[in-house]
Formats: structure tokens, C-alpha cells, sequence
């Protein structure tokens, strides 16, 4: 971003397979194009004209709020602490699964709108604010609506190990997504409910360790979903660099911790990173 080409009084051709065939000086693309009829012609005069923005890590689909955490935060609570306290996630969770998904779709549909307005033209969306069966396919239906209504483009991304659920051990819950919940979600998807794009995992001291989020990963992988993960976000577990060398081909990666350690290998390897602030 430190280097943007700008090209004053410009005009790019769209073609009808929605590619850009042309982009440049106006005179240049007028002496061009000068016996050519086109479909539509739009004045941006006194305006820029940008590529779609691409938001490669989104969590839309929610119900509640947690702007009574920030008082805990500013006490000097961790994300960790107020995660094991019953809030974070789980507080989400709780509000989620009670909403219908009408309110889930009608909260989802004004964030969406709010990025498209301002320029975001592709956004993944995650679930993982169920975290059983029920409420992730909830989730994933109120999605795919989005996806096939609003103009915006949309991946979409199972995240049912997003946290272990309460009442559940990590080894349950690792049972349940891989036993359970992914092969329910395969033949929803083969009856067309739903499309999902990628999946992806919490590895995280205290929620997924590597073993199991592995698993997951693979079992995932094995639906030809793309992989995603938050890697490293909190405590420094290399997660990142085993993955990249062990499973993925192309990914979004949060990570927030170390990234220097291993940012030659995610970029060989084709993976596509966020470091979070």
C-alpha cells in the first residue's frame, strides 16, 4: 500500500464474463474501444474507481454482545480469563443458539451490507458460534442465504472447533465434529442446503492442542474443504509452521505471535496470513 498506482483521469472495460479486458488513460481506451458498443457505461467522473476489498477472516453470524467484557479488560483480564469465566465464545454461543435463524440472517444481512458499502466485495464467513450440530448448520444455512441473496461474495467456513463446549472434554468434542457433525454436514451439503468452502480450528493452549486440531484439519480435508485455522493467535505453538509443512495448500492463518519464525515457509508453501493487532 505504500506504492499505489494511481492513473488519473482513467476508464478500465469490463468484459461480460465480469474481467477486466482494459485499464488506463481514457484516451487510450477510447481510441481502442472507438467501435465498440458496450452494454453499459458508467460516468465515475470526480471519483476513484478500486479493486474489491477481500476480508479473509470473518465471525458475522452472532447473536448478543459482549461490551460487558471490556470493563473485565480493563481490570486487567486476559482473553483466556474471561474465556475460562464462562464469557468470550461461550457467552456468544448462548445467544446464538437461542436466536431463530430470521434474526441471525437480518443481523448478518446489515453487517455485510455495512462492509460492502465500504468496498468489501469478498468476505469469509465463519460459523462457530454453535459448537453442536443443531446451531452449526443453523449458522451455515443463514449463510448460504446470505450468499445467495446479497451481491457480495462470500466464502463460506465451517468453524464448529471454534471452542470445546461446555460440559465437554476437547477429546468429546474432537469425536463429536469428526464422527458427528461433519458427516451430517456432507450429505446436507450433497442435498444442496448448503455449500461450505473451507474449515477451520482453534489451536490454541487451553482449547484445540496440535494433535487434535490436526485431526480435525484432516478430516476436513478429506471433504476437499480448504483449511483455515487460528494458529498461534495467544501462546506461541508453532502451529503454523506444522501445518503449513504437513497439511495445507492454501490457507488464511491468524497468527499473532512469532510470525517471522516461519514466514518464508507459509509464503513457499502458497498460505495466505493475518498477523492480528
Amino acid at each position: 500500500m505504500l506504492n499505489v498506482t494511481v492513473i488519473p483521469h482513467g476508464s478500465l472495460v469490463i468484459g461480460r464474463d465480469g474481467l477486466i479486458e482494459a485499464v488506463g488513460p481514457t484516451e487510450i481506451i477510447q481510441s481502442k474501444y472507438h467501435a465498440v458498443t458496450f452494454d453499459q457505461e458508467i460516468d465515475a467522473s470526480g471519483m476513484c474507481v478500486l479493486p474489491g476489498l477481500v476480508d479473509a477472516h470473518t465471525h458475522p453470524v452472532w447473536a448478543g454482545d459482549r461490551v460487558h467484557e471490556f470493563a473485565m479488560k480493563l481490570a486487567g483480564a486476559s482473553y483466556m480469563d474471561i474465556h475460562k469465566a464462562g464469557g468470550g465464545i461461550h457467552f456468544t454461543v448462548e445467544h446464538t443458539r437461542k436466536a431463530s435463524e430470521e434474526e441471525l440472517f437480518d443481523s448478518l444481512k446489515w453487517r455485510l451490507l455495512c462492509m460492502l458499502r465500504a468496498g468489501t466485495t469478498l468476505a469469509e464467513c465463519k460459523s462457530g458460534y454453535g459448537l453442536n450440530l443443531e446451531t452449526e448448520s443453523k449458522m451455515l444455512r443463514v449463510i448460504e442465504r446470505a450468499r445467495r441473496e446479497l451481491s457480495i461474495s462470500i466464502s463460506t467456513t465451517y468453524c464448529g472447533a471454534h471452542s470445546v463446549p461446555r460440559g465437554k472434554t476437547m477429546g468429546e468434542t474432537v469425536n463429536d465434529i469428526i464422527q458427528v457433525q461433519l458427516p451430517k454436514l456432507k450429505e446436507m451439503i450433497v442435498n444442496g442446503e448448503f455449500h461450505i468452502d473451507n474449515i477451520d480450528v482453534f489451536c490454541e493452549r487451553g482449547v484445540f492442542d496440535l494433535d487434535s486440531t490436526r485431526a480435525i484439519l484432516q478430516a476436513g480435508k478429506e471433504m476437499n474443504l480448504q483449511i483455515n485455522f487460528h494458529g498461534d493467535e495467544l501462546h506461541p505453538m508453532h502451529a503454523a509452521e506444522i501445518f503449513a509443512l504437513s497439511l495445507c495448500k492454501v490457507n488464511v492463518i491468524p497468527v499473532q505471535r512469532n510470525l517471522h519464525d516461519y514466514e518464508d515457509i507459509l509464503l513457499s508453501k502458497g498460505e495466505v496470513f493475518g498477523k492480528q493487532r
